[in-house]
C-alpha cells in the first residue's frame, strides 16, 4: 500500500525495494482504497464512501467511488503526531519524562475508558530524574490530542469540498 498522495517516482522506489526484498510481482494499491476493501465497502458501487485512514506516519483522506479514488489528500497528522501530544502534554504539564511506548499504551486505554477515568502512567521526573507514578484524567488526554484532530477534520472538510457533487 502506498499513501494516496504519492508520486510517481515514490512507486517506484517502493516498487524497487520490493524486488529487492524478494518479491516475484508487486502490485501497489493506495491506502485508502486498501481500507476500504479491508472495512468491507464494495468499492465497485457508483456512491461514494468516504474513507479516514489514520496510519503510523500520515493520515490519507479519500472519497472512493466506482472503484478508484474521486479525490485525495495525504496529511501530516497520524497516530505517531497523537503519541507525540501526549507525551509533550505530560512533559509540560507534569515534569515528566515517557517514551514511545507509554505514549502508544495511554493512547489506546484512552479509547477504552470513560471520559472521567484516568490511567496511571509511571515516567521518570525531570527535576530530580527518579521514577513517578501519575494518575493522567482521560479528558486532558482528549484535550492535548484536540489541535491534531482538527487538523485531520479540516482535511475532511478540504476533501469533501474538492468532491463533485455527482
Amino acid at each position: 500500500c502506498v499513501p494516496s498522495g504519492v508520486t510517481e517516482v515514490e512507486k517506484k522506489a517502493v516498487e524497487e525495494a520490493t524486488f529487492a526484498a524478494g518479491a516475484r510481482e508487486v502490485h501497489l494499491i493506495e491506502e485508502p482504497v486498501a481500507a476500504a476493501i479491508g472495512a468491507g465497502i464494495d468499492i465497485a458501487k457508483p456512491c461514494g464512501n468516504m474513507i479516514v485512514d489514520i496510519g503510523g506516519g500520515t493520515s490519507d483522506i479519500a472519497v472512493v467511488s466506482m472503484g478508484q479514488i474521486v479525490t485525495s489528500d495525504s496529511i501530516e497528522i497520524s497516530g505517531d503526531t497523537f503519541d507525540s501530544d501526549i507525551k509533550d502534554h505530560i512533559r509540560k504539564r507534569y515534569r515528566m519524562l515517557i517514551g514511545d511506548a507509554s505514549a502508544e499504551m495511554i493512547k489506546i486505554k484512552a479509547q477504552e475508558a470513560d471520559y472521567t477515568d484516568s490511567i496511571e502512567v509511571v515516567g521518570r521526573l525531570m527535576d530530580d530524574g527518579l521514577p513517578s507514578k501519575i494518575y493522567l484524567p482521560v479528558g486532558e488526554i482528549y484535550s492535548c490530542l484536540l489541535p491534531s484532530i482538527d487538523k485531520i477534520i479540516n482535511g475532511v472538510k478540504n476533501v469533501l469540498e474538492q468532491t463533485p457533487p455527482e
